[in-house]
């Protein structure tokens, strides 16, 4: 999946003449093609990709947008932009001011020959939106981590530890045709549940436990992002009206998505669920975030953020309750907002599971 006819199409909106593109994340929206090392320029009316020997092969057969050419020591790649945005005389170049360090930024700049522009509004905007390729390769990576909770319903147990269960997450996945993770899976359990981002250990499921799994995978070069809570023999009262409330919760929120909608509207909808239940103080984080070629993109469902959601946009939708010194429960899936509304790409179920 490549852009760079949206890229072109947008700079002129920018206000620019070309792009220079050398996050892995926005190299690979560009040209469709993943690598550890390279760059991009978009201009009005070409593209060019550059890279070294480790991929030039490979580049060479997968990238059809642009022109790939071969970067070494004779030909270093900033020479490379500089001969390409001088041929297309190009003057206003933008270029990622907000991945880019500063030294790297005036490395550019001095190596150019320009003062460069912001241009990261550019990718990340175009991002926002997936197309059906992306939203298909979405849709995918979910779907493995579907089938992966499925069959940890029959691999958790009493005694097993956080970190065997985690490790467990990893390898179904990977059986099943992700590329890898897309972040280190979470599992807590117990008291530790009441951690958003524990780490796991070695600490054995028991009886009563809360257990929160939060997992996802790379394919295609797109990300899947859930979350499940599940119990160890029973729950406690306390615990099932938590999850209960949660639940409720993140439906408000899910239905509260739709494109228009503020990212601040949609999490108030859920925050306002909890609050009224009296457990508003125990979520501390946002209700969602973007996912596509990266874990955590735009645009954010949270309270500082007061865009309008655009459509095909792809969001988490995560409420959760952690007290502390008992435990917590988190709910997660992912949601395509479409015109009408939204279309869950997770399929798993969602009620309470005790195991």
């Amino acid at each position: 999946m490549e852009h760079i006819a949206a890229i072109q199409a947008a700079l002129p909106g920018a206000g620019l003449d070309a792009l220079v593109l050398l996050s892995p994340h926005n190299r690979r929206y560009a040209t469709g093609f993943a690598s550890s090392d390279g760059g991009v320029v978009v201009t009005r009316g070409g593209a060019w990709f550059f890279t070294d020997s480790r991929y030039i092969e490979a580049a060479g057969a997968a990238v059809h947008g642009a022109q790939v050419e071969l970067v070494d020591r004779a030909r270093p790649m900033r020479a490379r932009i500089r001969a390409v945005l001088d041929a297309e005389g190009a003057k206003a170049v933008g270029a990622e001011e907000r991945w880019l360090s500063h030294a790297a930024w005036q490395r550019l700049c001095e190596s150019t020959g320009r003062t460069l522009l912001p241009g990261q509004d550019v990718p990340d905007t175009l991002r926002q939106s997936k197309d059906d390729g992306e939203l298909a390769a979405l849709r995918a990576a979910q779907r493995i981590t579907d089938e992966t909770f499925s069959e940890m319903l029959n691999i958790l147990r009493p005694g097993m530890t956080e970190q065997e269960a985690a490790a467990e997450l990893v390898y179904l996945m990977l059986r099943r045709g992700a590329e890898r993770v897309s972040f280190d899976p979470i599992v807590v359990s117990g008291e530790r549940s009441s951690m958003p981002h524990g780490v796991p250990g070695q600490r054995a499921l028991r009886d009563g436990d809360f257990v929160t799994m939060d997992f996802g995978c790379v394919y295609q070069g797109y990300c899947s992002d859930m979350t499940r809570t599940v119990a160890i023999g029973h729950a406690t009262d306390e615990m099932q009206q938590v999850y209960h409330t949660v639940l409720a919760a993140q439906k408000a929120g899910i239905a509260a998505a739709k494109p228009g909608v503020t990212g601040r509207a949609v999490h108030e909808a859920a925050a306002a669920v909890l609050d009224a239940a009296g457990l508003g103080e125990y979520f501390g984080h946002g209700f969602g975030h973007g996912v596509g070629l990266e874990i955590h993109e735009s645009p954010n469902a949270s309270p500082a953020n007061e865009t309008p959601m655009p459509e095909r946009a792809v969001i988490s939708a995560e409420p959760g309750v952690y007290l502390p010194g008992v435990g917590g429960c988190r709910i997660e899936d992912t949601v395509a907002i479409q015109e009408n509304g939204y279309r869950n790409l997770v399929n798993a179920p969602k009620e309470l599971i005790t195991l």
